[in-house]
């Protein structure tokens, strides 16, 4: 069994310490690519609140993207003026949403000159390599943030990491080419934020890592209910707030499935080193267990800001807008077995931890089209993980791919789950 140590994981995978020549400079200038979701709205408060806080140090959002949602956008972007440092970019990651002429007209009453305004997805590739930028936030959902996420590290930024996907999909060249660039990734999601801040600090080896699921709505549901299961019963989440994918990645635990797969390369260890717990609180992010039988912990309440603010700061801790641990009120942390039988997604999750390859890259593209098939109410909730098992089945491995074969293979994956999911019907 491979030893998970600080060297082959934190100095690898995340940074231990800031760059010397760009972590202790006062200014940080920061890309954030998808500012529009949930990661990025709570990374645009995250930066204001850090200019109000750290006097030392200043922050900058740079540049932001935005796909379709253009009001928030433009929120976003007044709220970065009102602190002072208006965005240099603005990015429009879907070009049919704004015209040029348009955008020059909407966002040209805040001052944006039209050079200032870019347009499409290679506009985001543009921002990430940008020599201005120091820090990279990875926040586009799904396989549409691998080209960009891949361009941040080629040229060896920090990339705080919500993309998941990229890993997913593309870990082993990701971690192929960390290693040409020097680049650093530092997690976002909150449970390998928390492995990272138990193992950051450690010079012993570690046995196992402990990821922990809320359980998502069926986390007591029976089989027939799941098979029954509607699109609005499955996007009421009992602890979090997201957007529609993620929340049915949660309600299948596909979400879990694919941040199996995300600590494997993240950290560099196997998939029989990694274990999930089922944590309906949330408050338990996830733990490490060492080698002396020691399990670390880290805990707070849900609120993504925490692990997003230390992205930025590590190894500095400052004070966060996200709401302390009440420890006035009696709190009951509940741990139970992960239930592989009526969550198959997560047998799933280890065995393409497991393969490595392209099994990533194709499960990612099948869980996309049957989550939209099934919100859509054109198969059943038990069908999403059935189509994307079918799918990796069907396709020829490939255990050492090239990035243009794990592109050609998404779009073959994506035709086959429809094909897959008709059968089901």
């Amino acid at each position: 069994m491979t030893k998970i140590t600080t060297e082959n994981t934190v100095k690898s995978a995340t940074s231990a310490s800031p760059d010397p020549q760009r972590g202790s400079l006062p200014h940080q200038n920061v890309a954030v690519l998808g500012a529009t979701g949930s990661i990025g709205t709570a990374t645009a408060e995250v930066i204001g609140h850090l200019n109000r806080i750290d006097p030392n140090h200043r922050w900058k959002l740079w540049a932001a993207s935005g796909h379709s949602n253009l009001d928030l956008l433009e929120q976003i972007t007044c709220a970065a003026m009102g602190d002072g440092e208006a965005p240099e970019r603005l990015i429009f990651s879907d070009p049919t949403c704004l015209s040029p002429a348009h955008a020059a007209q909407r966002f040209g009453r805040h001052g944006y000159q039209p050079e200032s305004l870019k347009f499409g997805p290679e506009a985001l590739v543009d921002a990430a390599r940008h020599e201005s930028v120091d820090v990279v936030v990875a926040a586009i959902v799904g396989r549409a943030g691998l080209e960009s996420t891949l361009a941040a590290v080629e040229s060896g930024k920090r990339v705080a990491l919500a993309n998941k996907e990229t890993l997913v999909v593309a870990g082993g060249l990701v971690r192929q080419r960390m290693t040409q660039s020097g680049a650093k990734l530092l997690p976002v999601d909150s449970e390998h934020s928390a492995i990272w801040q138990c193992i950051a600090e450690s010079k012993s080896p570690v046995r196992r890592l402990i990821l922990t699921a809320s359980g998502g709505p069926f986390r007591t549901a029976s089989r027939d209910e799941m098979e029954n299961a509607r699109p609005e019963s499955a996007l009421e989440h009992p602890t979090w707030q997201m957007g529609r994918k993620i929340t049915i990645d949660s309600a299948t635990m596909m979400n879990k499935a694919l941040e199996i797969i995300e600590a494997r390369w993240l950290f560099d260890v196997s998939a029989d080193q990694i274990e999930v717990v089922v944590h309906p609180q949330s408050i338990i992010h996830s733990m490490v267990e060492f080698e002396d039988g020691s399990v670390l912990a880290q805990m707070s309440p849900p609120d993504m800001r925490l692990p997003i603010q230390y992205a930025l700061t590590h190894p500095r801790r400052l004070p966060c807008q996200a709401p302390a641990f009440d420890r006035t009120q009696r709190w009951d942390l509940t741990l139970e077995p992960a239930d592989l039988e009526r969550f198959p997604a997560l047998q799933l999750g280890f065995q393409v931890a497991r393969s490595g390859g392209t099994a990533g890259a194709v499960v990612n593209a099948a869980n996309e089209v049957a989550v939209g098939l099934f919100l859509d109410e054109q198969i059943r909730f038990t069908d999403i993980v059935r189509v994307c098992q079918k799918t990796l089945e069907s396709h020829t491995f490939d255990d050492q791919p090239t990035l243009s074969r794990l592109l050609e293979l998404d779009q073959w994956s994506r035709q086959e789950a429809q094909r897959c999911a008709a059968l089901l019907r």
